[in-house]
C-alpha cells in the first residue's frame, strides 16, 4: 500500500487548501492509499508559531501593502538552503515523522518543506519530493529553487515562470490548483442573471473594517447577496446590523463554498490564492477588492488580464462594478463567464492523485 505524507503551514489559507485537496482527490481515486497530512510548525514551535502566524495574517490582512516589500527581498534570495539548515528543530521532528510513516511520496505546500526533506535524507532518498506552488504567476524564488522532483503549478504562466527560472520542464507539472474536488459535483449551468436576480457571493476574509457599509451599499442594488464571515462573530453582528430588514444569507465558517460558487453569478473577495482557484474552478467571475502585494498580485492578474472580473479596490468601486456586470442584458458578466470558464480546472485535485499514483 502506497503511503503519501502531506506537509503544510497555516501561514495563509491557500497552503491548507491546497493540501486539503490533494487528500481529498486521493480519498476519491485511491482510498486505500494511506495518506497522513500534518502542519509541523505549531507542533515545533508551539505559542510563537501562534503569534507569528496571527502577525503575518494582521499584516496581509490590514497592511497588504507592506508584505510586498518581505516578499520582493525573499524574491531576491538564493541562499534558501543554508538558512533552512538552522530549522533544527522543525527537521528534527520531520525526520521523526519520516522514520515512523516511511512514505514513498512527500507532498510540500509550504516551501520550506522541500528542502528540509532533502536535507535529512540527501540525494539516495528513496522517497519522491513534490512541491505544489501556491502561488501564480508571481512565483517567488523560494519555490523554484527547491530540490523537488516536481512542481505542480496551476496554469501555464506560472510554469513558464518556473521554467525561465532554469527548472526542467519535464519536472514541472500543470495540473491547476488542486481545490476540493466537491467542484466536480455541482452544476455550472447557471440560470442567466437576466432571468433571476443576479447571485453575488461576498467572501469577508480581509477588509473587515469596511465591509459593512459595503453591505449596505450592495442592498441597494437588485441582487440575491450572500455573505461569509468565517468564524468572526464580531464581524457577523456588525453585518447583520448593516443588513436592516433585508433578507440575505449570512454564513459563517462553512464547507459549502464549492456549492457557494457554483450557484453563485460573481464572487467578491480578495485575490488570495485558494479564493482565485476556487473561483476559476467554479467559473464564477471575480471582482477582487483586496490585493497582497507580492504573492497575491499574480492571482488578481490572472483576473483582470484574462478578462474574467475586475479589480476593484473601494466599495464605491466594487458597487460600480458589479452594476457594470449585469448592466446591458448582462453583457459584461457573459464575457467574464466564458472566460473565465477556459481557465477552469475543477477535476485538478482528482488529476494531481493520479499523477502521484503514477511516480
Amino acid at each position: 500500500m502506497k503511503r503519501i505524507l502531506i506537509l503544510t503551514a497555516g501561514f495563509g489559507e491557500g497552503h491548507n487548501s491546497a493540501a486539503r485537496g490533494v487528500r481529498a482527490g486521493l480519498a476519491r481515486v485511491a482510498p486505500q492509499v494511506e495518506v497522513e497530512l500534518r502542519d509541523l510548525f505549531p507542533e515545533t514551535f508551539g505559542i510563537f508559531n501562534e503569534i507569528v502566524r496571527r502577525a503575518y495574517l494582521a499584516l496581509i490582512n490590514r497592511w497588504p501593502k507592506s508584505w510586498g516589500y518581505v516578499y520582493n527581498w525573499l524574491d531576491r534570495k538564493k541562499d534558501f538552503d543554508k538558512r533552512f539548515q538552522k530549522f533544527r528543530g522543525l527537521k528534527k521532528n520531520l525526520g521523526r515523522l519520516l522514520d515512523r510513516f516511511q512514505p514513498e511520496i512527500v507532498v510540500s505546500t509550504f516551501p520550506p518543506y522541500p528542502y528540509l526533506l532533502q536535507q535529512i535524507l540527501g540525494d539516495n532518498r528513496r522517497c519522491k519530493n513534490v512541491a505544489i506552488v501556491t502561488d501564480s504567476i508571481t512565483v517567488n524564488a523560494i519555490w523554484y529553487h527547491a530540490p523537488a522532483d516536481y512542481f505542480i503549478v496551476a496554469n501555464d504562466q506560472s510554469a513558464a515562470v518556473v521554467r525561465n527560472a532554469g527548472v526542467a520542464s519535464e519536472k514541472i507539472k500543470v495540473f491547476g490548483f488542486p481545490v476540493s474536488p466537491r467542484f466536480t459535483d455541482f452544476s455550472k449551468d447557471r440560470q442567466s442573471p437576466t432571468e433571476i436576480p443576479p447571485r453575488v457571493l461576498y467572501v469577508i476574509s480581509a477588509g473587515t473594517s469596511r465591509a459593512p457599509a459595503l453591505v449596505r451599499q450592495l442592498l441597494k442594488l437588485n441582487i440575491q447577496l450572500t455573505v461569509t464571515v468565517g468564524r468572526d462573530e464580531k464581524l457577523r453582528r456588525a453585518i447583520e446590523k448593516a443588513t436592516g430588514n433585508h433578507k440575505i444569507d449570512i454564513f459563517g465558517w462553512t464547507d459549502e463554498l464549492p456549492r457557494l460558487l457554483c450557484e453563485s453569478h460573481v464572487l467578491i473577495g480578495k485575490a488570495g490564492g485558494a479564493t482565485v482557484q476556487e473561483t476559476v474552478a467554479a467559473s464564477c467571475p471575480m471582482i477582487i477588492n483586496h490585493v497582497v502585494s507580492g504573492q497575491e498580485e499574480g492571482n488578481a492578474r490572472l483576473i483582470a488580464e484574462r478578462n474574467s472580473g475586475a479589480i476593484a479596490l473601494s466599495n464605491d468601486e466594487v458597487v460600480a462594478q458589479v452594476q457594470r456586470a449585469f448592466a446591458n442584458d448582462a453583457k459584461q458578466w457573459r464575457e467574464w463567464s466564458a472566460n473565465i470558464s477556459k481557465l477552469s480546472r475543477p477535476h485538478a485535485s482528482l488529476d494531481i492523485a493520479e499523477f502521484l499514483l503514477s511516480i
